[in-house]
């Protein structure tokens, strides 16, 4: 396993971009709940200990609070913002809550040398979000940046290697917060860039095949980078012993099932079959319109069905599938006592009865890392710069209740929507372009009538990883163009809208 840094998650929007900077400058991190006991962090053998920001005041009746044996682990520890104030509470100094919340640039001027400094100017811009601030530093602690609005902008124990900012270097605003996080990682940790997509491979390939050993294993595939990637690596590890299984669940877009089987065989020497569960599937969501519950009924159909597949072949103990980093994320509170945004339906979803292991050989990864592992392992564009379809399908996709022909009419558009992208250059331009069947009629007039139909919202978004995302700013005539062949040429369609919120506070999908 390569070298470790921690990230414990006090609940700041951004907790995620600390851990992609991480990885990004070659090490790798993980993520962990506030409510991780410091027992727990030191088994994880980690080389550093990040402290994220978060949207509490230290002291507060249910704050997160900070385990003081995280400082007795004796590897360096970063706060950040919230995290910062942490440390000062725990170690003697002194907050106070501000006038008035600080959102937004500042400047920062460094007021004595620290490892965090090198290569970074005298003044520079950095990104605040605070309500409190510290007012004195605990013994031993130097200030080492100020601002005009905060005498103790920065502070550092260098005998204990503990360094706190109370601004936020892990986002884009923070003009020289990359460098600050990479002095961290090699002037401060001394840590070796030993993450990278090839050490990865051969890492899990090797960890995958001990874990197996001469039993079987069946995957859950869907023609995506995520799953693709996943039965390529098993494949590596256990060869003919892995069976692949493409489960069409009559949630799918249009002419997918033999498309996606047609260059899974073509491109890969993979032991595949194909089972149509549409009625199985449809016929349970019938009714069905709360998106949780939609999600949790998917995911005990697809393990009924692997069970049931598992049953047919010699010693199939395992299931594998491409769960991914956010999935885990957006599945599980890492907040303490927050809320889950959704459960996934292959994490949160998955039933207790399952009888099959699971092995999940993306799970520490993010998109944009799976498919550096995909270009690593050779595979064709067609599959590395797909589009993401959820694993619940076009049954979120489609607001409300589930139905053959609102499926069509979502089926049509978003067949629209993927040639229009296409045609226009701007496939490879976004992240996710896709249709999105709403559960209300409007008024229209086609010819000289009038007609009440459907509404179809378009989404297109920007993103690097899925944790947060921009709507694309598509051309006015592509977006026209969309609109004008939905509206025309998918029959119950009278009205298109388009989708212009960023991820957060929305998500990317509509449930």
């Amino acid at each position: 396993m390569p070298s470790k840094v921690v990230v414990i998650d006090y609940g700041s929007q951004v907790t995620q971009l600390i851990a992609r900077r991480i990885r990004e400058a070659g090490v790798y991190s993980e993520i962990h709940s506030c409510a991780v006991g410091a027992a727990e962090v030191a088994a994880m053998e980690p080389g550093a200990i990040i402290l994220s920001g978060g949207p509490a005041s230290v002291g507060e009746p249910d704050a997160p609070s900070l385990d003081p044996g995280l400082l007795e682990i004796g590897v360096p520890i970063l706060g950040i913002c919230y995290g910062m104030q942490l440390l000062a509470g725990e170690l003697g100094g002194t907050l106070a809550r501000s006038l008035t919340r600080e959102y937004g640039p500042a400047e920062l001027t460094l007021t004595a040398p620290s490892p965090l400094w090198k290569g970074v100017e005298e003044r520079t811009r950095v990104w605040m979000s605070h309500g409190d601030r510290v007012t004195a530093p605990p013994p031993g602690f130097v200030v080492t940046g100020r601002t005009p609005t905060l005498d103790i902008a920065a502070m550092a124990d260098e005998k204990r290697r503990i360094y706190a900012v109370q601004f936020h270097p892990e986002v884009h605003h923070t003009e020289r917060g990359e460098p600050m996080l990479r002095n961290f990682l090699f002037e401060v940790a001394k840590l070796p860039a030993d993450w990278s997509m090839a050490s990865f491979r051969e890492r899990v390939v090797r960890e995958m095949a001990e874990q197996v050993g001469d039993r079987h294993v069946v995957c859950a595939l869907s023609g995506g980078v995520d799953s693709t990637v996943t039965a390529a690596l098993l494949n590596e590890a256990i060869g003919r012993r892995l069976h692949c299984i493409f489960v069409d669940n009559g949630l799918l877009r249009l002419g997918e099932a033999e498309e996606v089987s047609g260059y899974l065989r073509e491109h890969f020497d993979l032991d595949l079959v194909l089972v149509d569960a549409a009625d199985r599937f449809l016929s349970r969501l019938a009714g069905v319109t709360d998106p949780e519950e939609k999600r949790k009924i998917i995911g005990r159909t697809f393990i009924e069905i692997f069970d049931e597949q598992a049953g047919r072949l010699p010693r199939v103990d395992f299931l594998a599938q491409g769960t991914l980093y956010p999935d885990v994320i957006e599945s599980v509170s890492h907040k303490g006592p927050s809320a889950v945004i959704k459960s996934h339906h292959n994490v949160g979803g998955l039933p207790e009865t399952m009888q099959l292991k699971l092995i999940e050989p993306l799970r520490e990864l993010f998109k944009d890392e799976v498919r550096k592992v995909a270009l690593e392992m050779g595979m064709p564009d067609s599959i590395v710069h797909r589009h993401p379809f959820p694993g619940p399908g076009l049954a979120i996709r489609v607001l409300g209740e589930i139905t053959p022909e609102r499926l069509r009419i979502v089926r049509e558009a978003d067949r629209i929507v993927q040639d229009v992208l296409r045609e226009s250059g701007w496939h490879g331009k976004v992240w996710q372009g896709f249709a999105v069947l709403l559960p209300l009629r409007t008024v229209g007039v086609m010819g000289d009538g009038r007609t009440y139909d459907h509404v179809v919202a378009l989404r297109a978004v920007e993103s690097v990883d899925a944790m947060t995302a921009d709507w694309a700013r598509l051309p006015h005539e592509v977006l026209a163009l969309m609109s004008s062949r939905i509206i025309n040429q998918v029959k119950g369609v009278n009205r298109v809208v388009y989708d212009i919120s960023p991820k957060p506070p929305s998500t990317i999908e509509w449930e």
